[in-house]
């Protein structure tokens, strides 16, 4: 590796400071909190970069046939792509590592929605860092996309949209806050981001069920994930290649103070029968965009079914909506996504909701798209501006990894590990993990390299800042951190867990102003603004 180089990677082996926010104050019938923030509403899809969605935000093509996006006078701009990363990118000057798959960040326009997977595991996503040179991601993560895309070579990585695409994101970025500088806890595919999300711990694999290289030996007589692996015990789950977790998450937190909360997750209701007969794990739908066939629900998306205390193993139902989100419900916090719905319709609002889309509308090149996740999140976010709670509500926009879509930005390494899966600095490399954080039940752990990629991360709030990009440094984590410190009096689930490290959001809010109650409407297939700011 060049000095220069690795002098400056050095610099990089420095764990996060421990924010201390500063909060608001404020109350509603059930539950104190420190904001005026009393319904958390996380919509975590699946596998998109920062750079993928907003590389060129706020500059779109504006092509005639496509929705047009002209961003507002005096939006800020985002550490996106420059000319020269569009023009000399290291991907396309490495053509030695590369081969014919070199390329430089090229537009996707909507046409080209449906786009081939690129591979995320946890190793070959350090092997395209490359050591912090950032032009490994043709070589290591790239994959031919097949029409209608049709892009014949591993280039296809470069590819990234704008807000003739991805138009209901640039709109909400245009009206609430957005983050720059926003990571993947650690890098690796759906199931630790799902994981890193509620608990912040990835070590702790115990029962496991041939995991295969979903897991690595994390030098201390235990496992960690790494991969994609089903809940043992998930009666939709393979069996074999499944895991089990020990420790907490942030549900256990919850359930102890009596707050209100859900998962509520797309095909988890296996009584449903879908429009095309089918039913049970086998709910699918097939998306218009992209042809593809995908099941309903994906159970290694389901955090909360990894840990005996938030499972619902065989999907029991509520008792009825009223119980939605209570302890002792017979669903144990784990539903179905029309549950959500419904609840909020009848008058009860969750404090704490997480959201995932049924499979064709969660994002995950390859079987969902662009089209179809807007779909999903412009009608939720529609439903919510309409509710009487919304003043008092927050969504959270947030993705479980990258797919391995190129990002030019390299993230701090906030925690160190040197396993045989690590590969960012070097061969079993990812700093020399001797001040790595710990497990559940050890010392430190291996296996947890972090921060991954940067992803994308939004605030949609009567209370959100407008037209706002935060540059504070966060990851997947800081969402279990904001709800620790508004319902939970800041306490920590421990154990190791990333929730100590992470950086705060709370400079996504401005809660010393009125907050702005005026519903933005968009349309949820073009993404394009019906009512509201600016109209």
């Amino acid at each position: 590796m060049h000095k220069l180089v690795a002098s400056s990677l050095a610099s990089l082996l420095v764990a996060s400071q421990t924010f201390m926010p500063v909060f608001a104050n404020g109350q509603d019938d059930r539950f104190s909190t420190a904001t005026p923030i009393h319904h958390l509403v996380v919509i975590f899809q699946e596998n998109v970069s920062f750079d993928h969605y907003f590389g060129t935000y706020p500059s779109a093509l504006n092509p005639k046939g496509e929705p047009r996006f002209v961003a507002a006078h005096g939006t800020p701009s985002v550490n996106g792509y420059t000319q020269v990363l569009l023009t000399q990118n290291p991907n396309f000057l490495n053509t030695t590592l590369n081969g014919t798959g070199a390329a430089n960040p090229f537009r996707l326009d909507r046409s080209q929605a449906a786009t081939a997977d690129q591979d995320h595991n946890y190793e070959p996503e350090q092997e395209a860092f490359h050591g912090g040179l950032m032009d490994g991601f043709p070589k290591y993560t790239g994959t031919p996309g097949p029409p209608p895309t049709g892009y014949p070579t591993n280039g296809l990585v470069m590819g990234y949209y704008d807000g003739n695409t991805v138009t209901a994101l640039w709109n909400y970025a245009q009206h609430y806050a957005m983050n720059d500088n926003s990571y993947g806890t650690t890098f690796g595919p759906s199931t630790p981001g799902a994981i890193n999300l509620i608990s912040g711990q990835t070590n702790g694999v115990v029962d496991a069920i041939s995991p295969g290289t979903a897991v690595i030996d994390d030098g201390d007589g235990g496992y960690t994930d790494i991969g994609d692996a089903d809940p043992v015990g998930d009666v939709c789950s393979s069996t074999s290649k499944a895991i089990h977790m020990s420790g907490k998450n942030i549900g256990d937190l919850l359930n102890s103070a009596g707050i209100t909360w859900g998962w509520f997750e797309g095909g988890f209701n296996l009584s449903i029968k879908n429009p095309n007969g089918t039913t049970g794990c086998g709910r699918n739908t097939t998306s218009a965009v992209t042809g593809v066939t995908e099941s309903d629900y994906i159970q290694h998306h389901e955090p909360f079914q990894y840990y005996d205390s938030t499972a619902n193993l065989t999907h029991k139902r509520p008792a009825s909506v009223n119980t939605i989100g209570y302890p002792g419900d017979p669903a144990n916090h784990q539903y179905d996504i029309n549950d959500f719905f419904a609840a909020v319709k009848a008058g009860n609002f969750p404090a704490v909701s997480f959201l995932k889309a049924p499979g064709y509308q969660d994002g995950h090149a390859g079987y969902s798209d662009p089209l179809d996740e807007q779909n999903f999140i412009v009608k939720v976010i529609n439903f919510l501006e309409q509710q009487p709670d919304w003043a008092s509500t927050a969504v959270i926009i947030n993705y479980d990894d990258s797919d391995g879509w190129y990002d030019h930005q390299l993230g701090q390494i906030v925690n160190q590990s040197s396993s045989s899966a690590d590969a960012l600095l070097g061969t079993g490399n990812c700093g020399d993990g001797t001040t790595a954080l710990a497990g559940p039940d050890g010392d430190h752990v291996q296996g947890r390299c972090g921060h991954g990629p940067r992803l994308p991360f939004m605030v949609i709030s009567p209370w959100a800042r407008q037209n706002f990009v935060d540059h504070t440094m966060t990851d997947q984590s800081s969402i279990i951190r904001f709800i620790e410190d508004n319902w939970l009096g800041s306490e920590r689930i421990g154990q190791g867990s990333f929730d100590a490290l992470a950086g705060p959001i709370n400079n996504m809010f401005d809660f010393n102003d009125p907050p702005r109650l005026k519903p933005l409407i968009l349309d949820p297939t073009t993404g394009e603004v019906i009512s509201g700011y600016w109209q």
